[in-house]
C-alpha cells in the first residue's frame, strides 16, 4: 500500500493495477514490482515464477538488500530491474519507465541509506525501523532466528540485535508476545487483494 501511494502521485505515468504478493498476477501488466519486504528474496523460486508468467511482461525487484549474490540471482532469473527502496519517488518512476522501454536497470547499492521519504511499513507509527519491521514480520510468519538470518542475509547476531530493539519499542519480552503483537498490528501476509487500485486497469 505504501508503494502504491507513492506511485499514485505519478498516475499520468504509472498506474498500479494489483497489490498482493501472495496472489497470482491476473491482469496483464507491463511491470511486476516485487516488494521484497518480508518476502522470499530474489535467490528463491518466486522470482522465476513471476518472470515466466505470461501476464507479467517485466519483473523488477524493489528492495534494500543489495547482497551481490541476490542481484546476480535476480539477473540470472530474468529480472529486468533491481531497485533500491532509497530511491526518491521521481527516480523510482524514471527507473520503471526505463525498464518498460527495454532497459535493464540496477540501482547502486544504497549502503545504509534510509528508505525513500513517504515509503511506509507496518509498525512505523510505533517507531520501528524498516528493517526491524521486516524482521518482526518474518517472526510473525513463524521463522526462527536462523531462518530470518538466512532470509535477510544478516548475521545471527545482527538479527538478535534487531529483535531486541524491536521488542523494546513494542513493549514485549518474548517471541510469543511479539507474534501476538505482530498479528494484531498487520504483520501477517495480507491475503486481501486490491484488484483495481483506485480505478486502475
Amino acid at each position: 500500500m505504501g508503494v502504491a501511494k507513492i506511485l499514485d502521485q505519478y498516475r499520468d505515468r504509472v498506474v498500479v493495477a494489483e497489490i498482493d504478493t501472495n496472489e497470482p498476477v491476473e491482469d496483464v501488466v507491463d511491470i511486476v514490482l516485487y516488494d521484497a519486504f518480508a518476502q522470499p528474496e530474489s535467490d528463491q523460486a518466486e522470482i522465476g515464477v513471476l518472470v515466466r508468467n505470461p501476464r507479467a511482461r517485466r519483473v523488477v525487484v524493489f528492495t534494500w538488500n543489495f547482497h551481490p549474490n541476490l542481484v546476480a540471482q535476480a539477473r540470472a532469473q530474468g529480472v529486468r530491474g533491481y531497485l533500491s527502496k532509497a530511491l526518491p519517488a521521481r527516480e523510482l518512476v524514471a527507473a520503471l519507465e526505463a525498464v518498460h522501454a527495454g532497459e535493464v536497470v540496477i540501482s547502486e547499492d544504497p549502503g545504509r541509506a534510509r528508505p525513500a521519504s513517504g515509503l511506509d511499513w507496518p509498525g512505523r507509527g510505533e517507531g520501528l525501523t524498516d528493517r526491524e519491521a521486516e524482521i518482526l514480520a518474518l517472526i510473525t510468519q513463524g521463522l526462527s532466528n536462523a531462518d530470518v538470518a538466512g532470509h535477510t542475509y544478516l548475521s545471527p547476531n545482527t538479527v538478535k540485535s534487531y529483535i531486541r530493539s524491536a521488542y523494546a519499542k513494542i513493549g514485549v519480552e518474548s517471541r510469543t508476545q511479539a507474534v501476538l503483537w505482530g498479528v494484531k498490528h498487520g504483520f501477517q501476509p495480507d491475503s486481501h487483494r486490491i484488484d483495481h487500485w483506485r480505478g486502475g486497469p
